[in-house]
């Protein structure tokens, strides 16, 4: 018996298909067993797609939680070399991990430390060195740095529409920045660098971090400039203002402080000073209200300390409170204080020097530079009526 499989036929319910026997076509029948078959597959093919998603989604939550992205197989295999080089020495290294070290420019054998070691050990260097927090902080691969500055006169002038511009009458001098050589050493038991549940990385970090932020912080505060940064301190382009008493800090010389500074750079300014003279600074009353002159962090949702709208950095090697001293600081460090990093950190692993007293010794070395770019951009107060 012939079907015809017209168009109004197949999109007819099932029971106006059926012959006249009351049965289905074999051709129909087929088809719906074939339908049956398609709708089980893309129903299986639907749940999984959607249990995928679901994995797919406890996955990226599980990523975005601290601590627990991932390293490029690089970092991997560089992370990995540096803390068997730490542990057991170059010679444990692989070659595959030799070659993802970076060597150092000295003769003696040692490792530049990898980025995520650097970024730990910079972490816990702003601790000790403060400055860091609000300098401006770049890299270098000169010995040197050396950038132009104007000295004086300007190029801009009112003209007429045919007049002849007139000759520009401006000066430049140069801002030179010697990069200096920190070295320290750290000394580690050979049973920590043995046990694994050391975070051994972290530990020398912290210690670096400590014994270099340390004399960092000094350096770029009272450095000398010999065998180390300059100091802000120290520079004589750094102006000063009177705080208008001779051996005590009072308001108004702050708030002269404060406006001796162009708005420019007091939009970003910040005050720095040590823990005694921040403690002195902190009892300074308004004499009209009785209000404290410093807002303490938390009051208001302020993040810092602030005194007149602006943050408090604490330097503990600015000088203390006395008279002719400059126990403050105040101006924009990123315009005014320039840091150059030449090699962040450099490891030399020595397993002899300490070997009878069951230690290793790493010595390690930082080249930096550090001193002021604009002048104009921080001014000192000075404990003194002149």
């Amino acid at each position: 018996m012939k079907h015809c499989l017209s168009a109004e036929w197949l999109n007819a319910g099932p029971l106006e298909r059926k012959d006249a026997s009351g049965n289905e076509p074999d051709a129909l029948k087929a088809i719906s067993d074939l339908s049956a078959t398609l709708e089980a597959k893309f129903g299986k093919l639907e749940g999984d797609l959607k249990a995928a998603s679901d994995r797919f989604d406890v996955e990226v939550a599980r990523l975005k939680r601290p601590g627990t992205e991932t390293k490029s197989g690089d970092q991997a295999l560089e992370a990995k070399a540096f803390e068997t080089f730490v542990r057991k020495g170059r010679e444990a290294l692989t070659p595959d991990e030799a070659k993802s070290l970076n060597v150092s420019d000295d003769t003696a054998g040692g490792y530049i430390a990898p980025n995520e070691f650097i970024a730990e050990l910079l972490r816990n260097v702003v601790l000790f060195s403060p400055v860091r927090t609000v300098a401006r902080v770049m890299a270098t691969s000169a010995p040197q740095v050396l950038l132009p500055k104007r000295t004086g006169g300007m190029t801009a002038s009112w003209v007429g529409e045919k007049q002849a511009r007139p000759e520009a009458n401006v000066t430049f001098g140069q801002n030179r920045y010697p990069v200096a050589e920190l070295a320290a050493y750290v000394d580690v038991s050979n049973t920590i660098l043995e046990d694994a549940a050391f975070d051994i990385n972290q530990l020398l970090a912290f210690e670096f971090a400590e014994e270099f932020g340390f004399e960092e912080g000094k350096a770029f505060v009272n450095g000398t400039g010999v065998l180390q940064p300059f100091g802000f301190m120290n520079d004589t382009g750094v102006g000063y203002t009177p705080g208008g008493h001779a051996s005590l800090v009072q308001a108004d010389g702050l708030i002269d402080l404060f406006h001796a500074i162009k708005p420019v750079y007091r939009t970003n300014g910040v005050w720095m000073m040590n823990s005694a003279t921040l403690s002195a600074v902190r009892k300074l009353k308004d004499s009209v209200t009785g209000a404290y002159l410093l807002t303490p962090a938390g009051f208001n949702g302020a993040l810092a300390n602030t005194i007149l709208g602006r943050p408090v950095v604490e330097a503990p090697d600015m000088p203390d409170i006395a008279s002719n001293a400059f126990p403050i600081v105040f101006g924009d460090f990123g315009a005014g204080y320039r840091i150059f990093d030449r090699v962040a950190l450099s490891v030399l692993r020595d397993p002899y020097s300490q070997a009878t007293n069951g230690m290793t010794r790493f010595h390690g070395r930082r080249r930096v530079a550090g001193g002021v770019g604009k002048s104009e951009a921080i001014r000192k107060l000075k404990i003194s009526t002149t």
